[in-house]
């Protein structure tokens, strides 16, 4: 039996951090207990159906119809959620230099929120709205307020909430949809500022998220399966260094045979006791 398997799970995590600045990479996970579904049970799998894929979002007309008519219906609840004390716990490690830095795979600036600074967004932000022909970026409550003027008959329609602010929205009220065009340029082709699947992360954010690692005394994951591409590399990378990775994830990993440290323990109630040991 592993000396490990008595011990509580906090004196783990504080023994493998022990005079180590870790940079945190953040997934769904930590996002659940404000209110945000995630897209992934606990074996990984994704839940319900295939997400917009960003070549059908560019293709298709009827497609940015359909994802702007769901996505109205689901920016309040977004917009609405507030950090939880996972969140704070983060931003207080961060602000007494405890971490070197922060990684979020997440599109709902709750990190932001909490009073995280510098976070490198790894798939964008649902906050932002960006105009494919102009290249012009717009609030996204601008672009709500427009959209609730044009398509009155969607006021007081219940749809259920899916992760990232989609829903899950009957057919039959997407065909009369008026999709927004862009206050800069009057283009058709409005995108939320996001990192769709199918689409790459941009070169930028993937060389800052890197160089994050390369200067990081290890990787702390949470609430990550780590499934995309994108956080798994740099999970690969600080192996490659030979730096410590761990994870706080209730659920299957991609990178579990590489991990140094696992606790499944919910996150909202292991970082707070970390914060509270470190000071």
């Amino acid at each position: 039996m592993p000396d490990d398997f008595h011990r509580q799970p906090i004196d783990q995590l504080l023994e493998h951090m022990a005079g180590r600045r870790f940079l945190v990479l953040t997934g769904a996970g930590i996002s659940t207990p404000s209110g945000i579904p995630d897209y992934r049970d606990s074996e990984g799998v994704r839940r319900g159906r295939q997400p917009m894929m960003y070549q059908e979002f560019l293709a298709k007309p009827e497609a940015r119809r359909r994802y702007w008519a769901r996505a109205m219906l689901g920016w309040p609840r977004v917009r609405q959620a507030r950090p939880n004390v996972a969140h704070e716990a983060l931003a207080k490690l961060q602000a007494h230099q405890r971490i070197s830095g922060l990684i979020t795979q997440n599109v709902d600036t709750l990190h932001d929120q909490a009073g995280s600074h510098d976070v490198i967004e790894l798939h964008g932000s649902l906050h932002r709205v960006l105009c494919l022909d102009c290249e012009q970026r717009s609030e996204r409550q601008q672009i709500q307020l427009l959209m609730q003027a044009q398509n009155p008959y969607l006021a007081g329609v219940d749809a259920v909430q899916a992760p990232d602010g989609d829903t899950l929205l009957d057919a039959a009220f997407e065909a009369r949809f008026q999709v927004p065009r862009c206050p800069h340029c009057d283009g058709e082709r409005l995108k939320p500022d996001v990192v769709f699947f199918g689409e790459n992360v941009a070169a930028v954010t993937a060389a800052r998220a890197m160089q994050a690692v390369e200067q990081a005394d290890g990787l702390l994951v949470v609430g990550s399966s780590l499934m995309a591409w994108s956080a798994f590399r740099l999970c690969r990378a600080i192996k490659e260094q030979g730096k410590p990775l761990l994870a706080i994830n209730r659920g299957k990993t991609r990178a579990d045979e590489l991990l140094d440290l696992k606790l499944e323990e919910p996150c909202e109630q292991l970082l707070p006791l970390l914060t509270q040991r470190q000071f």
